[in-house]
């Protein structure tokens, strides 16, 4: 697959905001344009005019705004027509997972416009929602830590006294704080509702190693890639700032059994935390690519560039190896632009 009617292939790529909490975004464009099998232009979706990935030219070709995810499907889906008439996009690789529910509420209109996704069933994405993840472990035999949903901070003391400190109060989208006191606990619970609404999702806190696990399912219940990577530098937001690719077939199977329970189709990323004892626990399902995707790259296993392929209709065989001791190191570089792009995104949603 070169070209798709004689043309580049047509992408759009959400999650722009390569900041010190990134999205993954600018990584899974990365992965794209290293591959040689087909010519690509590439399409920004943003929300913010200072996304960075916005103004790196030599990445992103033309970006538009498009609305917040609180805005519903039918602003987002007659924004995207407009774009489409324009750019003619092929494919949409969506990566917050806020954003998530619509567009996967999307994807059959989207489809009969000849956009093509890659995205779950929304079935499989509330399956691991947080609000459920305790509940998905039991029926599928994985390990999790225990949680409660709470709507009301008065709840909060019972879930304390139930898990003991120190515990986690996490958002139902994005967040998660450690805390060690009912009052650390009562702030934390006001700072992530302020950001990101109710319930509040209060979980008890397990000590051990923290691996992430990159995987892309087929649909099917298949497991096209797996790659685990251990964090070697943790920012102070619990995001990695370095890592390193695994030998440990124990999370190649534990990535396994999730996708085949699920029969998961697309990226995500398995958050585990490895007690001393060897157990692992499965704290989080991110449902799309990590910030760090384009580590599986780098290692052998383009996971970006298969999902294009599976989702444009080609047959995609599974990874065999990836190499083991592959390292990343994530740095801050000064971007630089100009006033007039600024203004012009800001003022027109395109650049």
């Amino acid at each position: 697959m070169t070209k798709i009617n004689n043309r580049k292939i047509v992408i759009a790529v959400t999650a722009l905001n390569a900041i010190d909490s990134p999205g993954p975004g600018v990584a899974v464009i990365r992965a794209i344009r290293e591959c040689q099998d087909f010519e690509v232009r590439i399409i920004g979706l943003s929300y913010e005019s200072l996304e960075p990935g916005i103004y790196m030219h030599d990445l992103v070709d033309k970006t538009y705004q498009i609305p917040y995810p609180s805005s519903g499907t039918d602003s987002l889906f007659a924004r995207l027509v407009h774009i489409h008439e324009i750019e003619h996009l092929d494919l949409i690789i969506p990566n917050f997972d806020a954003e998530l529910f619509n567009f996967i509420k999307l994807k059959d209109k989207l489809n009969n416009i000849g956009i093509h996704t890659f995205l779950p069933e929304l079935s499989q994405f509330e399956a691991r929602d947080k609000v459920k993840l305790f509940d998905f472990g039991k029926r599928h035999g994985l390990l999790m830590p225990k949680d409660k949903i709470i709507h009301n901070i008065k709840d909060l003391a019972k879930a304390a006294d139930e898990f003991e400190y120190p515990l986690v109060v996490k958002g139902k989208f994005y967040d998660a704080i450690i805390t060690n006191t009912l009052e650390e606990a009562e702030k934390a619970y006001y700072k992530i509702q302020a950001k990101w609404g109710l319930p509040i999702i209060v979980q008890e806190f397990i000590q051990g190693t923290e691996i992430n696990i990159a995987a892309l399912g087929d649909g099917n219940g298949n497991a096209i890639s797996i790659v685990p990577m251990r964090k070697l530098y943790i920012t102070d937001k619990g995001k990695a700032w370095a890592g390193i690719t695994l030998d440990d077939d124990t999370y190649i199977e534990l990535a396994r059994k999730f996708i085949s329970a699920t029969k998961w189709r697309g990226g995500c990323e398995l958050e585990v935390m490895q007690k001393a004892d060897g157990k692992s626990y499965v704290m989080e399902v991110n449902p799309r690519f990590p910030a760090w995707i384009y580590l599986t790259a780098a290692a052998g296993q383009n996971q970006p560039v298969a999902l294009v392929k599976m989702a444009l209709g080609q047959k995609v065989e599974p990874f065999k190896q990836y190499e083991i001791g592959k390292m990343f190191v994530r740095y801050a570089w000064d971007l630089i632009t100009d006033i007039n792009e600024f203004q012009k995104i800001s003022g027109t949603g395109e650049l």
